[in-house]
């Protein structure tokens, strides 16, 4: 059932296999998780527990694309397996209602948020799920359940939990869906008026690319104040590594000679009229709706979920994606990207292990996975699912990317941080600061 009164969508019997983990053979309800390692068969964690209904926390709000297509899928999953999924949709108020929740002993078999909340803030609730990801199910054609979802997120979960160090031994303790990333999206179509046959992968590439959309009379680039942080990173990234990145944040030293060079960059793109002169007062999301959605600009560092956010400005946009330039040796390449997504996290504590991971299954191979990427313009986790043709090309940047980036490379760890970066950015743009008072202005953070 649905709490907030949710009327059902119409069931689709899509999961006839499931119906063969159903019934008395099954293995009996426990509190105890799977062994992380050398569990229990694959035909056992096949097996619905007798009796097992699920209470899912949901960070969506019934009346999203997301929320939809959940209760949708809870339906059917219902309706294929007789569990019952009772989804309560708290909406992002869920960050502060989980945890009380969980620490109280309420009943709730599963849970999503994003992928680094989940593990870092409720970790200490999580299954270990590393024998569900390696088992066979029916539903999985057979396959171990890794081999039917995307590598680049499950390697993710399994990297973050190996990171928290469990004690129970398991690694994979939440699973990925709806995966994002981070990257330039750009107009196809003015890339082609403007003469550019090829997306750049080196800064020269890609001042080449902004000469040709300039002379072609567009504005090469854009940015909101939401998003400046994130654009000072990727270019300091791309100078110096996001391992110097995370440094300079931390110990709140901008004296190193890249964040010059950054800087420098960035005045380059502002004298050249390559950065658009908006970009200093655009508070999000002008940039994205009344610069790149009304093509007057080319392009936007930004995340997938930017063609769902303007969906409705962009009907025919022609969009296209590549990973932001590398600029010099000692910075990171176009192997280096943000990239995330939603994740589901499984009760350590709950009743029924193998329904809710069945659940889990079922949301992120096959039919849902697939609707939940059509309705909301996202990215699929099944390897087998087909992306919306607005991140056709994203797909390319997703699946070479083998160097996980924090957000906004650290640049928004620190609100200090975060607010020099767009305030000198700003003035930068409007030949207030040159690049050297803008080092300097970073500098004196310390």
């Amino acid at each position: 059932m649905l709490k907030k009164g949710l009327k059902l969508l119409p069931l689709f019997m899509v999961a006839a296999l499931f119906l063969s983990s159903c019934g008395g053979e099954g293995a009996a309800p426990t509190n105890a998780p799977p062994a992380a390692t050398g569990g229990p068969a694959a035909v056992s964690l096949a097996d619905i527990e007798p009796g097992a209904r699920l209470v899912y926390w949901s960070m969506w709000n019934e009346a999203e694309p997301q929320g939809a297509v959940i209760a949708e899928a809870a339906a059917a999953f219902s309706a294929a397996t007789g569990v019952p999924v009772d989804v309560n949709f708290n909406g992002r108020d869920i960050r502060k209602t989980l945890e009380p929740a969980l620490s109280a002993g309420e009943v709730i078999d599963l849970f999503d948020e994003d992928v680094d909340r989940v593990i870092n803030a409720w970790g200490d609730y999580l299954l270990p799920l590393d024998a569900y990801v390696d088992a066979s199910y029916p539903d999985t054609n057979g396959q171990p359940y890794r081999a039917q979802v995307s590598k680049t997120l499950i390697d993710l979960a399994e990297n973050l939990g190996a990171a928290r160090g469990y004690s129970d031994g398991g690694k994979i303790h939440s699973i990925p869906y709806q995966p994002s990333i981070f990257t330039t999206m750009y107009n196809k179509d003015l890339f082609a008026a403007a003469g550019v046959t090829g997306v750049p992968a080196t800064w020269d590439e890609f001042l080449d690319v902004c000469g040709k959309l300039k002379s072609s009379g567009v504005t090469p680039l854009t940015v909101d104040d939401a998003y400046m942080a994130a654009l000072f990173g990727y270019v300091l990234d791309r100078v110096v590594g996001a391992e110097k990145c995370a440094e300079i944040v931390a110990n709140l030293d901008f004296s190193d000679p890249g964040v010059l060079r950054a800087c420098e960059i960035f005045e380059e793109l502002a004298d050249n009229g390559y950065l658009s002169s908006k970009a200093a007062t655009n508070v999000w999301p002008a940039g994205q709706v009344d610069e790149f959605a009304k093509s007057a600009v080319a392009m936007y560092l930004n995340g997938t979920w930017l063609p769902n956010e303007i969906k409705s400005q962009t009907e025919g946009l022609n969009w296209g994606s590549f990973a932001w330039p590398a600029i010099d040796a000692a910075g990171d390449g176009v192997e280096a990207n943000n990239y995330g997504g939603q994740s589901f996290g499984i009760n350590k504590n709950t009743a029924y292990p193998n329904a809710a991971f069945a659940f889990v299954r079922f949301m992120t191979v096959g039919e849902f996975d697939q609707k939940l990427a059509d309705e909301s313009m996202g990215v699929p986790m099944g390897v087998n699912a087909n992306w919306p043709i607005q991140l056709a090309e994203a797909r390319n940047v997703f699946e070479n990317s083998s160097k996980r980036l924090p957000w906004a490379v650290n640049m928004e760890d620190n609100a200090e941080v975060n607010a020099a970066i767009k305030d000198g950015l700003a003035k930068v743009v409007i030949g207030e600061y040159t690049a050297r008072q803008f080092a300097d202005a970073l500098a004196a953070l310390k």
